[in-house]
């Protein structure tokens, strides 16, 4: 039964390059702290229910939006023109939410390869927030293609930058709800390939983000299924040990798998993420 107390709101808004791109807000009446979220690899910001009326309902206004090529947003699906485009559409929601709601500190989460432009947004652009939240960050991913085929997929890129290439995600590999698989494969704005661009730039952006990780200035959370066989838990591991953070916390929930915020122990996966921020926070 959904809270009462929870506002829901859904708008579009200006993207890089005049994209106009879908967001959603999970709104307290009092809100005590902003919190954006950037989802992973084809899916949307639908997904992210339970997470951001979870939190909402303890006085985080959360906002969520579709990148580019996913979801209810514009562009082509599964393809991005260059990596940057991801980091200029969240400058732009910050931008917003934070005229809509000044003054409270800011939390941007993000999971899976929404984790990769988060980390690489952090180190780049050295954002003022209060920290980052990276969940199965994609920075090693499973099945990464070697040095030669990363080399003839940047040549292949070139000449046919559409091109799509099949990049499905098993469901059973998400959660171990098995309903939590059921609704994946019904989503219908879930897709199942990628284009030979967005390929190239994920791989060479969770290259250079891992590579980069001693420039994150930002306090940071980890979070990480062991079990998760689409995006190596080691990633987060090795990250962790890089980053230039001055306050980096790691936790490998044992057993869980790629979705943490989606497993039958999510709502302990809230609670320690929203205990982090509130610690960044000093309350």
């Amino acid at each position: 039964m959904e809270d009462p107390a929870i506002r829901r709101t859904e708008a579009h808004f200006g993207g890089a390059g005049a994209r106009t791109l879908f967001r959603r807000s999970w709104l307290p009446q009092q809100p005590e702290r902003l919190l954006v979220v950037v989802h992973g690899y084809a899916e949307h910001s639908g997904r992210y229910e339970r997470f951001g009326a979870w939190l909402a309902a303890r006085g985080c206004a959360v906002h969520a939006f579709d990148q580019r090529g996913h979801g209810r947003s514009e562009g082509v699906r599964g393809h991005v023109r260059r990596f940057d485009d991801f980091l200029d559409d969240l400058d732009r929601l910050l931008a917003l939410v934070r005229v809509e709601q000044p003054d409270l500190p800011v939390t941007v989460v993000g999971h899976s390869m929404g984790g990769l432009v988060v980390a690489s947004w952090a180190e780049r652009r050295r954002p003022e927030v209060a920290g980052i939240v990276l969940s199965g960050a994609a920075l090693r991913i499973a099945e990464a293609p070697s040095r030669l085929q990363r080399v003839l997929l940047r040549l292949l890129r070139r000449v046919t930058p559409r091109l799509r290439m099949p990049r499905p995600i098993a469901p059973e590999a998400l959660s171990r709800d098995p309903e939590v698989g059921r609704a994946y494969q019904a989503d219908p704005l879930i897709f199942q390939s990628m284009t030979l661009s967005l390929a190239a730039e994920l791989f060479d952006a969770a290259g250079r983000t891992l590579r980069d990780a001693g420039d994150l200035r930002l306090p940071l959370l980890l979070l990480h299924g062991a079990d998760d066989p689409i995006v190596p838990a080691a990633g987060s591991r090795e990250f962790s040990e890089r980053t230039g953070s001055p306050e980096c916390d790691l936790r490998i929930y044992p057993g869980l798998r790629h979705e943490i915020f989606n497993e039958p122990e999510q709502e302990s996966v809230f609670a320690d993420l929203l205990a982090w921020v509130r610690k960044r926070e000093g309350c």
